[in-house]
């Protein structure tokens, strides 16, 4: 066996002037050989292709032949053939750290040329493919000082003189791959760490949005998780049905995370939030150009939901020629985006809630009969909380504890305070609820809510007027005041307003007239009808 040692050519070994010597033919020859393998190397993360793709260059464009990669086993210390280029193919082949010419180089990572095989007894040729009477090299394959394998091949004509130069030239190949191997295995790595994390994401957002874990026992409830967990195996369109407040966008979670198409995206859109122009662009997407400000394309809520859900809340509130729109890619399952002639298909579920009476919409003419219908398909009625008090002491408790562990200390509820919860009609429902009990936690020193800290702001309920240097304490914000006129100058944007206070001012300032209040906070009919549902402001009427 003949170890690798780097030396200079000899000056007389090369031509006169005017020709290329033999070395200078073969470094041509590698060059060309060893671009072509880093372009092989570079193109693609499928690393067994490259693989094999490297052997082939080595053969065509190198003229060594018999190419081998052999890979180390990091549990057993063994040498496996993992690629050869060779008509045979890949035998089940295996080297022990000693055994043989390879199984030399498990236990001493080092270059080893043989002019001619024959002449080394320990070569045990198990692959069967290498020509005794013809030189061989082989070199250690190493990422970050590690052995990780081992590239064999040998030259097509007998030994020329020039065996150390090829075997730089092996050795240069064999780098190329230990950087690949080491970018390979950090991306496998990193992709490993990312299925891990994705997984784990998947167990807990099932458990929290599974039907067990949902809090609720009243017989009305149980007929609601009964009719979740059915549709959620199917395609099925769903229309949940309920007042503000009574958890729609829970059960439309759960029916998501237990469906087939848990694995893709769940997307979200409050139909009531946007006006028309927008809706249509966030639901479908715009080409660039399509409107000032349009920098560039963007996909809309149904394609960023393809293969998975798209859950469109307060759909009763979309305007009817939107609802033709919408009428036509839930039939066909088709589309185009804003400012654009491309139709896009999409393979999305559809998951709708409202806190209208749509029945009574359609017979008005404001909702189109054959939309409904489209959206009919599953209906869940979700109970507004007043019709199962049973539920609440269960509701509560779940809440303290979110609550406590967002204020990081334990709280509880005396039983008198939850008997004033179950006496209360909850027009805001599990919402209001909630904010009641964070109210109490809020104004409970020792984490302990007895009755005394269960409060029911209504509407007309105001806080404390803010007065003017001087003025007497019995000044009242005419914001809050029941008597306040029609007309009334009220800074509607004056920052220590709350949301629901700047409402009520325009609303007042507009005589109840919700249109007029909607030209004065810049807002539509629709959006300002919206406010007045979430916020629970009770209107007056005249």
């Amino acid at each position: 066996m003949h170890e690798h040692h780097i030396h200079s050519v000899a000056a007389d070994t090369c031509p006169p002037v005017g020709g290329f010597c033999r070395t200078h033919e073969l470094n041509i020859l590698n060059l060309a050989a060893l671009y072509a393998v880093s372009r092989v190397l570079s193109r693609s993360l499928a690393f067994n292709e490259s693989l094999r793709e490297v052997l082939r260059v080595l053969n065509d464009e190198a003229n060594l032949s018999c190419g081998m990669i052999g890979v180390v086993n990091q549990q057993t210390g063994n040498l496996t053939a993992h690629a050869v280029h060779h008509p045979a193919g890949v035998s089940d082949v295996h080297y022990q750290p000693g055994e043989g010419i390879l199984g030399l180089m498990l236990e001493k990572p080092r270059t080893v040329m043989l002019a001619r095989v024959a002449d080394e007894p320990r070569f045990l040729n198990r692959l069967g493919i290498y020509q005794p009477e013809l030189p061989f090299i082989a070199v250690p394959i190493k990422v970050g000082g590690s052995l990780q394998g081992v590239l064999a091949v040998q030259p097509e004509a007998p030994d020329d003189g020039l065996l150390e130069e090829r075997a730089q030239f092996v050795e240069m190949v064999a780098n190329l791959i230990g950087q690949s191997l080491r970018l390979a295995l950090e991306v496998e790595q990193d992709k490993s760490t990312l299925v891990e994390e994705r997984d784990l994401l998947r167990r807990t957002v099932r458990h929290q949005f599974g039907f067990d874990s949902m809090v609720g026992r009243s017989a009305v409830m149980r007929r609601v998780f009964d009719q979740a967990r059915l549709v959620a195996k199917w395609n099925t369109t769903v229309l949940i049905r309920g007042e503000t407040g009574t958890g729609k966008e829970l059960i439309a979670n759960a029916i998501h995370y237990n469906s087939p198409r848990a694995r893709n995206a769940m997307i979200r859109l409050n139909c009531a939030a946007l006006p028309e122009n927008l809706l249509e662009s966030e639901l479908f997407g715009h080409e660039r150009g399509a409107f000032t400000g349009a920098v560039e394309s963007r996909k809309g809520r149904f394609e960023q939901a393809h293969g998975g859900t798209l859950f469109l809340d307060e759909i009763g509130e979309v305007s009817a020629p939107f609802q033709a729109k919408l009428l036509r890619i839930l039939q066909e399952g088709e589309f185009e985006r804003v400012g654009g002639s491309r139709t896009i298909k999409v393979d999305v579920r559809i998951i709708a809630a409202t806190h209208r009476d749509l029945e009574t919409a359609v017979d008005m003419g404001d909702f189109r009969e054959d939309l409904f219908y489209r959206l009919n398909v599953m209906p869940i009625f979700l109970p507004p909380l007043r019709e199962r008090i049973e539920d609440i002491p269960e509701i509560a408790r779940h809440l303290l504890t979110k609550i406590g562990n967002d204020q990081k200390r334990k709280l509880s509820l005396t039983d008198m305070a939850q008997r004033r919860l179950a006496n209360h009609q909850w027009p805001g429902n599990v919402r209001e609820l909630e904010n009641c009990l964070e109210r109490a936690a809020v104004l409970s020193e020792e984490g302990k809510i007895d009755v005394d800290l269960i409060r029911f702001p209504s509407a007309r309920e105001r806080p404390p007027p803010r007065m003017p240097l001087a003025a007497a304490p019995v000044a009242v914000n005419p914001v809050f005041s029941s008597n306040f006129a029609p007309g009334s100058e009220v800074d509607i944007d004056d920052p220590n307003l709350s949301e629901k206070e700047r409402v009520i001012a325009a609303l007042e300032q507009a005589g109840w007239v919700q249109a007029k209040a909607a030209r004065i906070l810049g807002m539509t009919p629709r959006q300002i009808a919206y406010r007045i549902q979430t916020l629970n402001i009770e209107v007056k009427q005249f």
